[in-house]
């Protein structure tokens, strides 16, 4: 068991400081953290908890998960290390693909997969 802690189904209210109240019940936090959209800054309705200890981190769990915060029943549970992603393909001129290259879709037909047919 570690001391780090995955808590889901956050309300979008739900900001640093109320998880490190809401959890605090349970022992020492040594950091709390909502995950937030980058480019809006909305919440994406989960966080992680850092606990003092693995005993605080259990009782956390045990104490919240299922437990109604901000009107939802949160998950909690042990974080799990960040999995790594396959490297990513195609995008911005990205990978080739048979029958021409990659890139921009030209609405004018003069790319390799024009959207219009320019003869008269």
């Amino acid at each position: 068991m570690g001391n780090k802690l995955y808590v889901g189904n956050l309300p979008y209210s739900v900001r640093d400081n109320d998880l490190e109240q809401a959890f605090s019940e349970f022992g020492a936090v040594v950091s709390a953290k909502v995950m937030m959209e980058r480019d809006t800054g909305r919440s994406k309705g989960f966080g992680f908890v850092e606990m003092g200890s693995d005993g605080e981190a259990q009782d956390a769990i045990n104490g919240l998960n299922g437990q109604s915060l901000g009107g939802r029943n949160v998950v909690v549970n042990e974080a799990r290390p960040l999995e790594p992603r396959p490297p990513r393909s195609g995008g911005f001129g990205g990978g080739r693909r048979e029958g021409g290259g990659g890139g921009f879709r030209s609405p004018y037909g003069n790319g390799p997969r024009g959207g219009h047919d320019n003869s008269y």
